[in-house]
């Protein structure tokens, strides 16, 4: 499935961001995550947790019934799940088959986020999750919040694809975020088992339109970079310093860190999570209203390549560019988990010729 192989669009073995923390409370909240119903509450003691939201007797959606103590009853035939997935109640019936069950996810807060486990939980790893260090959520002085939760009409891999390439910013974000130079300044890579780290250094560069932080206009030293941690959560840097030609070389005009989270919905649209961490609660207060439509331009640009691509007869084969090297990257090393798990299950999979052959 493009740009994967046939068949693959996500891995599974990953943690990927559910929902912001705040998102979570008493309510059920419903959310697609890889192609499966998925419902997030907050028990009575203010765990959070997540579970199936498909009722296994007629696939009533759990996220549209309602909570009892800390189970959900469903609103078709109030049969009752616990917060870890088994069957507590039939109204019909006194016993209670042993495969009435739902599944009750790994579900980890960390920072702003709650990250979920969709793959095989014997995996699910905590320390695969991205450190808040790692993500320079920690940094001194920088105040962090969550923006925006969004749904998207596009596949999970074009938002990556999207950020993978920084050179759309002068474009797409012309008026924003970007200037020409952050397509035409190289990138300096740099990939380990954990993340694929991208950066670009301007230097003397016109600052981009929303960048005037400062009654000074002139040029500035900028920093714009992205790393990704697999396979879905994508740590942006943005930083602009007076440059070597004025009085204050070197010092700090404004520095920012942002936050991606795609997570896959279905097969063809995503959940987008948007947070960021600014040098004072005005910054933040500003960028929350700037950046509003700079998302809105992505999601739009994401939505309508979808639309191509499902319309097509025939993709026609992309026409590749230098500065597509970190957004290929990026695809390789998610279709190599995709890979794996196939290679895992495969593995694990009954041979039936041999259950066939006799005792």
């Amino acid at each position: 499935m493009y740009p994967f192989t046939p068949g693959s669009y996500a891995p599974r073995n990953g943690w990927y961001v559910a929902a912001f923390c705040n998102e979570i409370g008493e309510a059920l909240l419903s959310r697609w995550i890889l192609n499966q119903p998925v419902v997030l509450y907050r028990k009575a003691d203010g765990t959070a947790v997540a579970v199936e939201g498909r009722c296994p007797h007629r696939h009533f959606p759990l996220g549209e019934s309602r909570r009892v103590g800390d189970a959900i009853q469903c609103g078709y035939h109030g049969i009752t799940f616990d917060a870890a997935g088994r069957c507590t109640f039939v109204p019909s019936q006194k016993t209670i088959p042993g495969v009435y069950a739902i599944r009750a996810y790994p579900l980890v807060e960390r920072g702003l986020w709650a990250w979920i486990w969709p793959g095989d939980p014997a995996k699910a790893d905590e320390a695969l999750i991205p450190t808040l260090d790692e993500i320079g959520f920690n940094l001194p002085g920088m105040i962090p919040d969550a923006f925006y939760a969004m749904h998207v009409k596009g596949r999970y891999q074009l938002l990556n694809d999207n950020l993978l390439d920084l050179s759309h910013l002068g474009y797409l974000h012309a008026t924003s975020i970007g200037t020409p130079d952050d397509a035409a300044t190289p990138e300096v890579r740099d990939l380990n088992e954990r993340r694929l780290s991208s950066r670009r250094y301007m230097n003397d560069t016109p600052q981009p339109p929303m960048h005037a932080y400062t009654d000074y206009r002139g040029p500035v030293d900028r920093i714009s970079g992205m790393d990704f941690f697999f396979p879905g959560f994508h740590s942006g840097i943005g930083e602009q310093r007076y440059p070597a030609s004025h009085a204050r070389a070197g010092e700090v005009i404004n520095s920012s860190r942002v936050w991606h989270a795609v997570t896959p919905a279905t097969r063809t649209s995503c959940n987008y999570f948007f947070g960021m961490s600014a040098m004072s609660q005005e910054r933040l207060d500003r960028a929350r209203v700037l950046l509003e439509p700079v998302l809105a331009e992505d999601s739009f640009a994401t939505e309508e390549i979808e639309k191509i691509i499902q319309t097509m007869d025939e993709l026609p084969p992309e026409l590749m560019l230098r500065s597509d090297v970190t957004a290929v990257q990026g695809r390789r090393i998610l279709q190599a988990m995709m890979d794996r798990e196939k290679a895992e299950a495969a593995m694990a999979a009954p041979d039936p010729q041999r259950a066939e052959e006799p005792a």
